[in-house]
């Protein structure tokens, strides 16, 4: 008679403990960021080569009136899921460079940092956390943000400021690979 009611209350502390291991907004499993952790050298140089060659080509003047890499917090500050679904916005925004100046010579040296940019983003997009998941204030303000930005903003605009900003996307990205604090 004993061991029928300590069965069910083996499952429920079974179960219990279960679930606080595996969180119900943990990444997927087929998620893997760990090479985002340390970027290698190559990749950073052929990165900043774009952006200088990008700052070249920039007129003084854009009339740009986007600020959408200026946030008042960090990404240090947001959940695992929360990072994660901020670097992928920000890829999207950062890949849809080839509109870019028709520059042959920019042409050339964006190639190989929009592929690896575009391999983060196929990378992030196996690591979207579920469905259900609520962003949280901060990162569902800022994403409102984006998508009026993409609303109201010169494709050229748009594009600078990706461009401009990419080393901040690249520092998200290390964020989200390190699953932890980040600075």
């Amino acid at each position: 008679m004993l061991c029928l009611s300590f069965t069910p209350l083996l499952m429920l502390v079974l179960g219990a403990s279960l679930g606080a291991a595996f969180p119900h907004n943990a990444l997927r499993k087929s998620c893997s960021l760990s090479k985002y952790q340390f970027l290698v050298p190559h990749e950073l140089k052929a990165v900043l080569k774009m952006k200088e060659q990008f700052n070249t080509m920039l007129p003084s003047d854009r009339g740009c009136n986007s600020r959408l890499f200026h946030r008042k917090w960090n990404t240090a500050e947001l959940s695992v899921p929360d990072r994660v679904m901020l670097v992928e916005a920000e890829l999207n925004l950062t890949t849809a460079m080839p509109g870019l100046p028709a520059n042959s010579r920019f042409a050339e040296t964006h190639q190989r940092p929009l592929a690896f940019l575009t391999q983060a983003q196929e990378d992030m997009r196996r690591c979207m956390p579920a469905p259900s998941h609520q962003p949280s204030g901060k990162l569902r303000h800022w994403l409102q943000k984006l998508q009026m930005a993409k609303e109201t903003e010169p494709a050229g605009c748009l594009e600078a400021s990706a461009i401009l900003h990419v080393f901040q996307v690249l520092s998200d990205l290390r964020c989200a690979a390190l699953q932890e604090q980040c600075t």
